[in-house]
């Protein structure tokens, strides 16, 4: 009978302490709000410390005061107190957001196919998100017009009204003040808050990028090229991916999406990254040029894409030449695949978009020309939201964004054709701009000489007086890394480009504080002619 109490005693003790432990069991859960951080309490209710939304806790105890009900909780061995409203599996709590800065509604967190565009200051459901780090959002997913999709969070608002206004570093004024006079669009209408230059540590870029370049059919000699760099200060190259009608490798993207680029191109993928190989494997940085909203053979393919002349309801033919729409995304997406697919499988360090602009000199077609133009945007609009997108893709692979531009966009005014130096360089991580003497006005600048015959002057009140001071008026400007001219002239009077003209061209930059280097042109890379600047290519023109 004794025994029998005690084992009953027994089975009591271990019923109660089972119950104990149940009312006492340890909660995990995750601290929730609609900011990036919550606060944290100690037992007298004071502020103490906070933890960003998203971090794992254990949740001991409910208790009550008399203006808040809080959470216990228990994080790395120490207790605290959490405000209710802020324990939660849901981690985010912000249920609407505004666009701040025209973005991309992506189908998907994970590549870069597009649904739509979506303009400043519009309002966007959210559903969801793909990752947090340290309480910030990476992407949401949102509903927009019916529209589902993931737009980055950096580009968007919590604030409607802090959407709507136009971010001002100190020159805005400026920019206001600069309406579309040539076609371009309104300087005031452009994005210039603080765009986030990346540094890869694993494709680290040099301070100053020295570079030939070698276009689509000099490439299958690039171990001569390689071999006389190397007895030069050239540590980089620029190499085609794709020119205009010469396509360099039968890319797979071009395979599905512009085939007759993929017909005409002219290495295999195997012999095209043997080339590149080359180059990497001989320590240079190497970089490819990809011609953009030029290209005869996407637009064979993809008519709709194209810019169209009302008068014959046929694609609009410039200059002997068809331009792909900048307006439209999927010449967006055709371009930005093709420069992933290069970083991803040849290995480039950076990709430079050339041709990133509309025809220049239509402005006696305007009337006829169909753009294509379905978010209604200007066409300085278009090509800065394309450079962000582009960066935004391109950058998740560690590799680097180049811009090549006009001499004439770091004017005081849009371009015709859309370039604007201040909103390019605010989102673009290199910008290079084509500052070819003979290109210039035969006195540009007042200057008394013709201007291609000593160019150091010309170049150098086009970096000191323009350039520069347009880029003061961006939030985070790009590098500067200029193409220089290394060809002889192409209008009387017909000057040889030697040594001294050449020379003359990169002092002039580096005089007026561009010091990041330069990139030969030569449309033929002339090895010959490059052999013959020898000189030019050793000197230290920061001494």
């Amino acid at each position: 009978m004794k025994n029998k109490r005690i084992i009953i005693l027994i089975i009591l003790a271990i019923l109660t302490s089972a119950c104990t432990k149940k009312e006492n069991k340890i909660i995990e859960n995750y601290l929730s709000s609609n900011k990036i951080e919550v606060e944290l309490y100690d037992k007298e209710y004071n502020k103490i410390k906070t933890l960003p939304r998203g971090t794992k806790i254990q949740e001991l105890e409910k208790i009550e005061n008399e203006n808040n009900t809080y959470i216990k909780i228990k994080y790395n061995e120490e207790e605290y107190l959490v405000k209710e409203e802020n324990i939660n599996k849901d981690i985010i709590q912000e249920k609407t957001i505004f666009v701040r800065t025209p973005c991309i509604l992506y189908k998907n967190s994970e590549d870069g196919e597009i649904t739509t565009s979506i303009p400043k200051g519009e309002q966007l459901d959210i559903i969801g998100y793909d990752k947090i780090n340290n309480g910030k959002v990476n992407m949401y997913k949102v509903k927009y017009n019916n529209q589902e999709g993931y737009v980055y969070e950096k580009y968007l608002n919590q604030d409607e009204q802090e959407a709507l206004k136009s971010y001002d570093n100190g020159y805005y004024e400026k920019h206001l003040n600069r309406n579309d006079i040539l076609g371009g669009g309104n300087a005031a209408n452009l994005d210039y808050y603080p765009y986030e230059k990346p540094k890869f540590k694993d494709n680290p870029m040099p301070e100053e990028v020295k570079a030939l370049y070698i276009n689509v059919e000099s490439i299958k000699n690039i171990d001569e090229y390689i071999e006389y760099a190397k007895e030069t200060k050239i540590n980089s190259f620029v190499v085609d991916i794709k020119e205009n009608t010469l396509p360099a490798y039968k890319s797979e993207v071009m395979k599905k999406l512009s085939p007759t680029n993929y017909e005409n191109a002219i290495y295999t993928v195997d012999e095209y990254k043997e080339y590149i190989k080359k180059i990497k494997d001989n320590g240079f940085y190497v970089i490819g040029r990809i011609t953009t909203f030029k290209d005869d053979f996407y637009a064979l393919d993809n008519s709709s894409e194209t810019i169209y002349d009302k008068r014959t309801n046929e694609p609009f033919n410039h200059n002997d030449s068809y331009w792909p729409s900048a307006y439209s995304r999927n010449v967006w997406y055709f371009n930005v695949e093709l420069a992933k697919e290069a970083v991803s499988v040849m290995g480039f360090n950076e990709i430079q978009f050339d041709y990133v602009r509309f025809p220049d000199g239509t402005s006696n077609n305007e009337e006829y020309l169909d753009y294509k133009n379905t978010y209604n945007e200007t066409k300085a609009q278009a090509l800065q939201n394309f450079v962000m997108y582009a960066s935004d893709e391109i950058h998740k692979l560690n590799a680097y964004v180049s811009i090549d531009v006009f001499a004439e966009c770091a004017h005081e005014y849009v371009t015709a054709y859309g370039q604007y130096l201040p909103a390019l360089s605010n989102v673009a991580d290199v910008i290079s701009p084509m500052p070819y003497p003979d290109h210039f006005n035969e006195h540009q600048y007042g200057i008394e000489d013709i201007v291609w015959i000593n160019p150091y002057k010309l170049i150098y009140i086009w970096a000191s007086d323009y350039v520069q001071e347009r880029q003061k008026e961006t939030s985070t400007p790009a590098i500067i890394r200029t193409w220089i001219q290394t060809y002889d002239t192409i209008r009387e009077p017909y000057i040889t480009y030697d040594n001294s003209k050449i020379e003359d061209q990169i002092q002039a930059l580096y005089d007026a504080g561009l010091k990041n280097g330069y990139i030969t042109w030569n449309s033929g890379s002339s090895l010959y002619k490059y052999k013959s600047l020898n000189e030019s290519f050793n000197k230290n023109y920061k001494e």
